[in-house]
């Protein structure tokens, strides 16, 4: 049996998309949907058939205390069966197939679900499988990263392929399909009844049983996780990445949850959960079988059977082109849409920004922030106009050239540092002469954000590209046309290419005055090559003559088209990259890949149906930093598919690095201060950085007000903490605990240590190598302009939380909570010694918790916590240094109304009411 596995771009393969079916079937079938079929394949064994086809499930719903990922209610048609295991994978059956091939988890006993395994750990686990079974892969990649500890934190080029019959994780779809039968809190592995452990699985199984899908552990399942919407679709595979976070979705609850904390709808895990998240209570099980006409739904809603797959990632572009920061624009041809690719994000996707009007040949300007587009294409008469937007998800810009017709634009920045862009007033064919020379070339001004007075260059439409000093201009739609300025001045126009047919053409901006352009298997080009090939099959280059110097083929069976220069920001000489669509021979444009001229290598960038007119831009990180710091090390304190938290610090080292001499006041803690207390908010008198973190420990704040903030914010008056009495049931040596193993992976910490985190003295430009090191546009939105807050929007209370820990934990877990109170005392001490106020911050939860036996969302026992409490509070008694502040008053506190974002975090209301509140503090002990 043939196995899918990862398929070259130059293997004249396709994927075909099927198209969606439906139906009307309703959601609440009455008896259980399970198939019995007398003789099971070997393949089967601890599966069930699950007769799905011709019925439907919810996923969410319609409560309105339920996170805003979890509503609407969605409805999805199912037209296919599937096999679905009994039990989850256990430790034996994992290491049995994964032993020398990855992480191999320590258990206590081999019938115990396996835990701490990422999402890609699993989806290994899930091809090893279907290869020991004979079976096709369902998943593909290009490359695996591990950490330190065996872990998958990342597959390059990683790809679901839906139709592949193979061993896979269920969809969320398929998984509450079958929990509807299966869902069982009453007898689950609870926080009640687990002894915070897992339990070894049910594998002697009677009938129908289908086991621990409510409790025991979390489960992996197969989709990215995107909001839902009210809207019905059939065979749903989820959305078709994971966003800028790389959000992915666990179901059902662990032996940490109570059993009321445990809800079929729900999607997540109390933080952000990646495909590199891996934690104790979080295991899988497969599913098995071919998905047909699956259907994919992104974030905004928009749904489909056709996805972009992103095969390339800012690493591995990095080596080739020396930066991380490149971003990839395209059209959508099934939509007309544009589309982009930031390769500096954390996990790279697709964004599509929707209009009313066709995107044709965009551009991405020299800063890399805008992206210029006509509505007209090359090569066709008719009407165009051009545009600029800004390069973001949120398409939060527009402008609009008013002038009669404008096509392909092309961003230039002048002699005098000014940013013009060029464009044609007609995109036809050029074929004939005279009607070639009644249009006309031209540049117009762009600054912020407005265009200015259109100036007109010559005669002849030159929409090739103008090069710096003007003297040479080139096009290509039909014949290989020149515009060229010799030494006294004088302007002649030339045909190159012995006036053969030729298009897409594109000057280099390095200075070469190289041009690019494809033919149609000319004889000129023929004669150069020494072989005949076919129409685009060949990439060639010619110099500032229109001499033939340079030509690359494509990959056996498909072609080139709609090439252009890369365009590097540092506009450095010698440029040698190219960006181009590869079609197949039915003409579907269905890969964008990045061509080495040097060498004539090839990188593919992203995978999907038909996408025209690339346009590549990079910049090399820290090509203006002088300093003898290692780039590979200094400030690398993330990496791709790392996951929420090392991302986050990566920026809250940033701010401390830039703003080290500057602050006064520093924050540290859990999310809730990081949503709590907006540094824009306190008085002049006060600089203020946030450097909250997520998932946080008493420890992971001592570590970086021993190491980073005491020995350099020089100026620092008052360090602000949180007191998460409620998450100290924590241990050290836990997933909480970043500085515990986590931080190893990543080589900016080690370095820093290494160098006695420059306790001695701070390299000169370590801040701006920290700025332009691998990161995140998405977190970097969130931290740089708001100097480490995240704002979200207020609503109520909800009127009943949930509890989602045993509140009974000081029983086993006290050590842990003393262990966090000794570390708070060591950073008093600290502070104490140094002259340096210490603000601890209890921050109000759910008053409605005093609804339940429960002081917070975590515990512990509200008989307990007052005593608790009392002990911090002692702590100012032999430390005048230290105030503390309990803001949440057993849940008496006077945050009402609109001013939470969940059951303990606050909006934008609530933290400006508590900014106000410790800004008038922070005045008192001035």
């Amino acid at each position: 049996m043939i196995r899918l596995c990862r398929v070259p771009l130059f293997a004249a393969v396709a994927v075909a998309m099927a198209v969606v079916a439906c139906t009307d079937k309703k959601p609440d079938s009455p008896s259980s949907p399970i198939v019995e079929t007398p003789e099971e394949p070997a393949a089967t064994d601890g599966f069930k058939l699950i007769g799905a086809a011709g019925d439907s499930v919810y996923l969410g719903a319609n409560v309105t205390t339920a996170p805003s990922g979890e509503r609407p209610q969605m409805l999805v048609l199912f037209d296919y069966n599937f096999w679905f295991s009994k039990h989850e994978v256990t430790c034996g059956e994992y290491k049995s197939v994964m032993d020398g091939r990855g992480f191999v988890p320590e258990c206590e006993n081999d019938s115990l679900p396996v835990t701490d395994v990422t999402f890609f750990d699993a989806v290994l686990f899930a091809n090893e499988k279907s290869k020991m079974l004979d079976l096709d892969t369902a998943y593909r990649y290009t490359a695996v990263t591990k950490d330190n500890q065996g872990h998958c934190t990342f597959l390059e080029g990683y790809a679901f392929e839906p139709q592949s019959a193979g061993m896979r994780l269920p969809t969320e779809a398929e998984w509450m399909f079958v929990s509807r039968w299966h869902w069982d809190t009453q007898h689950s592995w609870s926080a009640e009844n687990s002894e915070d452990k897992p339990h070894e699985v049910c594998t002697a199984l009677q009938g129908d049983a289908i086991c621990d899908m409510a409790g025991n552990v979390m489960e992996w399942v197969n989709d990215w996780y995107a909001n839902l919407r009210d809207t019905t679709l059939m065979n749903f595979a989820g959305a078709p990445d994971g966003g800028h976070q790389g959000k992915r979705i666990v179901k059902g609850g662990s032996f940490r949850t109570p059993a009321s904390g445990m809800l079929r709808y729900s999607r997540g895990d109390v933080y952000t959960v990646t495909s590199s998240t891996h934690a104790e209570y979080v295991g899988f099980r497969l599913a098995m079988g071919a998905i047909p006409s699956a259907v994919w739904m992104n974030d905004k809603g928009y749904a489909g059977n056709s996805r972009f797959v992103v095969v390339s990632n800012s690493a591995k572009l990095r080596g080739k082109t020396g930066s991380f920061n490149v971003k990839l624009a395209f059209r959508n041809d099934l939509t007309g849409n544009l589309a982009y690719i930031d390769y500096s994000s954390g996990i790279p996707n697709v964004e599509e920004i929707v209009d009313t009007f066709d995107v044709y040949h965009p551009d991405i300007s020299p800063d890399g922030k805008l992206v210029a587009f006509c509505t007209g294409l090359e090569g066709v008469d008719g009407k165009s106009r051009i545009y600029v937007r800004s390069l973001d998800a949120i398409w939060s810009y527009v402008a609009k050239l008013n002038v009669d017709g404008a096509a392909i634009p092309r961003w230039r920045v002048l002699d005098s540092g000014d940013t013009v862009i060029v464009f044609v007033t007609s995109a036809a064919n050029n074929k004939d002469d005279a009607s070639f020379r009644t249009q006309t070339t031209w540049q117009v001004p762009f600054s912020k954000g407005a265009f200015g007075m259109p100036q007109k260059l010559f005669e002849g439409a030159y929409h090739g590209g103008v090069s710096d000093d003007n003297r040479l201009a080139v096009t290509g739609a039909s014949k290989l046309r020149a515009r060229i300025v010799d030494s006294s001045g004088a302007a002649r126009d030339e045909v190159w290419y012995e006036g053969e047919q030729a298009c897409n053409a594109s000057l280099a901006r390095d200075g070469s005055k190289r041009t690019l352009f494809l033919d149609f298997g000319g004889k000129t080009g023929r004669e150069f090559v020494g072989q005949d090939y076919g129409t685009h099959e060949r990439l060639l280059i010619a110099d500032s003559t229109g001499k033939l110097i340079e030509s690359i083929g494509a990959p056996a069976g498909f072609s080139f088209d709609h090439t252009e220069w890369a365009h590097d920001a540092t506009r450095r000489p010698g440029e040698k990259y190219v960006v181009t669509s590869i079609a197949n021979p039915e003409g579907r444009h269905g890969w964008v890949v990045l061509v080495d001229v040097s060498d004539s290598s090839m990188i593919e960038l992203v995978e999907g149906e038909d996408m025209w007119h690339p346009a590549l831009w990079t910049q090399e990180a820290g090509s203006a930093i002088q300093t003898d710091l290692d780039f590979d090390s200094a400030g690398v304190y993330c990496s791709i598919g790392a996951g929420e938290p090392p991302y986050m610090l990566r920026y809250k080292l940033e701010l401390l690095w830039t703003y080290k001499d500057t602050a006064n006041v520093v924050i540290l803690g859990s999310s809730r201060p990081l949503m709590g207390l907006v540094p824009a908010l306190f008085s002049e008198d006060f600089f203020v950085i946030n450097m909250a973190n997520v998932p946080n420990m008493v420890y992971v704040s001592k570590y970086l007000f021993e190491n980073y903030v005491l020995p350099h914010v020089k100026n620092l008056k008052y360090l602000i903490v949180s007191l998460d009495i409620d998450l100290w049931f924590h241990s050290e040596r836990s997933e909480y605990n970043f500085f515990y193993n986590e931080y190893k992976k990543y080589p900016g910490y080690i370095y820093d240590a290494n160098h006695n985190f420059w306790q001695d003295s701070v390299p000169e430009g370590l801040a701006e190598v920290v700025q332009s090191s691998f990161g995140s546009d998405f977190y970097a939105g969130y931290f740089r302009d708001e100097m480490g807050y995240v704002r979200f929007n207020p609503k109520p209370w909800e009127d009943l939380p949930v509890v989602e820990y045993d509140s009974t934990w000081m029983d086993f877990a006290s050590d842990s909570y003393y262990e966090a109170f000794a570390h708070l005392e060591e950073i008093i001490e600290l502070a104490e010694s140094n002259g340096i106020y210490v603000i601890g911050i209890v921050f109000p939860q759910n008053p409605n918790f005093q609804k339940t036996g429960s002081f917070g969302r975590y515990g512990p026992r509200r008989s307990e916590a007052p005593e608790l409490l009392q002990g911090i509070a002692d702590l100012s008694k032999e430390h005048p240094n230290f105030i503390f502040m309990d803001e949440n008053k057993m849940g008496n506190h006077d945050f009402l109304g609109e001013v939470c974002n969940d059951k303990d975090h606050l909006a934008y209301t609530g933290a400006v009411k508590m900014t106000a509140r410790i800004d008038s503090l922070l005045h008192t002990l001035k």
